[in-house]
């Protein structure tokens, strides 16, 4: 069984999994594991870009400390926003190093800009597509490593502590398999399919939370959802296309039913109010109009700027008929991110001992209430490479073996019942959407409870569509046991 045993398991192949494994020690014989395809992650639909100062002689860390706490209502954790803004540097310098082309300016310098929030031009990008480029070029570099193994389209089914790390039960091919390791990395993502109407890629179901969760790590503020204001509303489908905060930080308006603008009703800094600002915005106005229509114009602006700035979205809104260079285009706000997570100190571990947390699953701290737009890739960067770091620094003093979990999978089980995923992002989108319904999540969490048991005690086949919905279902109970 030696092939199966690992110094380092790292779970998630977006930008906080491949920054983790590039920031290993070269030495320490590492397992990458990806739910799906490997560019298949909310990191690499991150269009906005990554906010730091770096090279910013007209900004300054305590500008953007200040516009971090003010976005998360100053609920964050000074600490961790600190490191956070203050390594911004690092970070970005290296990954410019790894490739990453950021958009620049006529005379070479790299281009910055504004988003909701923020009170200088600090965003980074690569046109409109930034997540993919960072992913893209994290990919190519971990693929050129020889203590990497890159395992694609694999499900974590379960997590085991053992007296000398963890045991992974992977499921791939239809076949399960015991992976052991010292160390590992939960890099898994958010929970957005746990709403009918998200951004998130098909694999955010909050699974290393829910096994965190399991093996007794702690859990905070997972009620701390933020929900975007500018998804295209196309209401022929579940899936939505994010339009990037860019768009407004460029001068895209903001309108009403009536094709008025309206958040000088709301907030002084109009369209680029911090995303909760403007979600709650357009759901009182909503009210008010009595109408869900609501528009994000840039028509205003120069054709071949907006085509050549935001080319993707340019693009995908083609396809649907619309045309971002004369058309007001209709949006909404869904679900976008998530801020509460697994809880871990500055250097990604939880209170479970080798077991880190990084990226959207984790919670740093560094996010409040609410997300300062184009901070998480930042956080996906700064405290993946800080948890490597840490690693790093114990790898000398793990155990020479390795003790293998034997997982025993279910005799004569059978199938979850087909819909329970389906009901949930139900009772989540009528109990929770922007602002919470209290009657509605009381009445909700009662019968997310039954189907948590169900599942429990059930004899089901540990599958996908098993783990998937004991995952939605786990993060519906936690997050609405918050809300009421």
């Amino acid at each position: 069984m030696i092939q199966n045993n690992y110094d380092v398991i790292i779970v998630g192949t977006g930008a906080s999994g491949l920054y983790s494994a590039i920031s290993l020690d070269p030495s320490l014989k590492v397992l990458l594991i990806s739910k799906n395809e490997l560019t298949l992650c909310n990191s690499a639909l991150a269009q906005g870009g990554i906010a730091g100062v770096y090279k910013s002689p007209n900004d300054d860390i305590s500008l953007h400390q200040n516009d971090t706490l003010i976005a998360g209502g100053f609920k964050n954790n000074i600490d961790t926003v600190h490191i956070l803004v203050s390594e911004a540097c690092k970070d970005i310098e290296h990954i410019i190093q790894l490739g990453v082309d950021f958009d620049k300016n006529p005379d070479g310098t790299l281009h910055r800009t504004l988003e909701g929030g923020h009170s200088k031009n600090r965003i980074f990008h690569h046109k409109d597509a930034t997540g993919f480029e960072v992913v893209k070029k994290l990919l190519a570099k971990v693929q050129t490593m020889d203590n990497v193994t890159i395992m694609d389209n694999a499900l974590l089914c379960n997590i085991k502590k053992t007296s000398t790390g963890f045991s992974t039960d992977i499921l791939k091919d239809d076949v399960h398999t015991t992976y052991n390791c010292h160390f590992l990395i939960l890099a898994t993502g958010g929970i957005g399919r746990l709403y009918e109407y998200t951004t998130n890629s098909a694999i955010a179901t909050g699974n290393g939370i829910m096994m965190a969760y399991e093996l007794g790590a702690d859990i905070k503020n997972l009620s701390f959802i933020q929900f975007h204001p500018t998804a295209f509303n196309n209401k022929h489908t579940r899936e939505c296309f994010l339009i990037s905060e860019s768009v407004r930080g460029e001068g895209a308006y903001l309108l009403n039913c009536n094709g008025e603008r309206f958040m000088q009703n709301y907030d002084d800094r109009l369209e680029l109010a911090p995303r909760d600002v403007v979600s709650h915005a357009i759901m009182m106005e909503s009210k008010k109009t009595n109408s869900s229509d609501f528009y994000l114009d840039i028509s205003h602006k120069d054709p071949e700027f907006i085509k050549n700035r935001f080319p993707m979205i340019y693009k995908n809104l083609l396809e649907q008929g619309y045309d971002l260079t004369k058309d007001r285009i209709p949006i909404y706000p869904c679900q976008h991110y998530l801020m509460g997570g697994i809880n871990v100190d500055s250097f990604a571990r939880t209170k479970i001992n080798n077991l880190y947390a990084v990226g959207e699953c984790s919670h740093t701290g560094v996010h409040g209430n609410n997300r300062l737009a184009s901070n998480s890739l930042l956080e996906a960067l700064v405290f993946s490479r800080r948890g490597a770091g840490d690693i790093n620094s114990k790898i000398s003093n793990a155990p020479k073996t390795f003790e293998q979990y034997e997982f025993v999978q279910p005799k004569d089980a059978v199938k979850i019942p087909h819909g329970i995923r389906t009901e949930v992002r139900h009772i989540m989108q009528k109990s929770y959407f922007v602002i919470p319904d209290k009657k509605s999540a009381v009445e909700g969490f009662e019968r997310i409870k039954e189907l948590k048991k169900l599942l429990a005690e059930g004899n089901f086949i540990i599958d996908s569509d098993y783990v998937e919905a004991k995952s939605l279902v786990t993060m519906a109970y936690l997050i609405l046991k918050e809300v009421i």
